[in-house]
């Protein structure tokens, strides 16, 4: 009985050791199981000394690894529902391509394609009316509501011109699409992390089925969507809206 007693107490400090103390990379991992893994063995080996050497340890492990992976899961599934909800909203925004993404951390994110011969006049980066307004949209449907998303801007050029041409070009452009949510459409400058041009970086060309390069699908921008640590936050204290 006092084995058991003891048993629940360290259970319960596992529980609280668990959502305290860990950083956006440590958080992340608990979807895979990671930190549940880390707070077993310390457990297994408080068990151990308590109970039975090394059946405690075998005790403590399994039950660390199920708060780990328990708690995992219940923020993952949060983060994943808040990012189908951005994820539709950016769907409805004109000349945006959508789709599901996952994160360094393990978790769901959201990647938006902005054509560049929407944004951009081949070989310019100011921006165009039509993609102003595509921007606006997006700033003023997703960006400014989803405000605990943070946002990487990517940009890529095709293959045509020098290396250096493309990857200045790339870099304004990306930077153009950044400027232009943060000072006209409102978004908060430090919501985006990251405005980055590749050039024709050939890693990102874009190809069609028959092994020849799209260039009108090169030359594009990307903008990721990916949960801040405020949202990790939220999602692993289980209030994440």
């Amino acid at each position: 009985m006092k084995a058991k007693k003891l048993l629940l107490g360290a259970l319960a400090m596992a529980l609280v050791l668990s959502g305290c103390n860990m950083n956006n990379t440590a958080k992340g991992g608990l979807i895979g199981g990671a930190g549940g893994g880390a707070v077993g063995a310390g457990l297994g080996a408080a068990i151990g000394a308590l109970i039975n050497g090394s059946q405690g340890a075998k005790l403590g492990a399994a039950i660390g690894a199920g708060v780990g992976v328990a708690g995992g899961t219940t923020a993952g599934v949060l983060i994943g529902r808040k990012m189908d909800k951005a994820k539709a909203a950016a769907e409805a925004v004109a000349n945006a391509q959508v789709e599901t993404i996952t994160d360094k951390n393990g978790l769901e994110g959201v990647k938006v394609t902005f054509d560049n011969g929407i944004l951009f006049k081949v070989g310019k980066s100011d921006l165009q009316a039509s993609a102003q307004q595509s921007l606006r949209q997006f700033a003023n449907n997703v960006l400014n509501v989803y405000t605990d998303c943070d946002v990487d801007i990517y940009g890529f050029a095709s293959s045509d011109g020098s290396d250096a041409t493309n990857l200045t070009l790339s870099q304004n452009r990306a930077n153009a699409v950044s400027s232009y949510l943060t000072n006209t459409c409102g978004v908060r400058a430090s919501q985006i992390k990251k405005a980055h041009g590749f050039g024709e970086d050939p890693t990102y060309l874009v190809y069609d089925a028959a092994g020849k390069e799209d260039r009108n699908a090169s030359r594009r921008v990307e903008v990721y969507l990916y949960a801040s640590e405020a949202m990790i936050n939220a999602a692993t204290e289980g209030t994440l809206q």
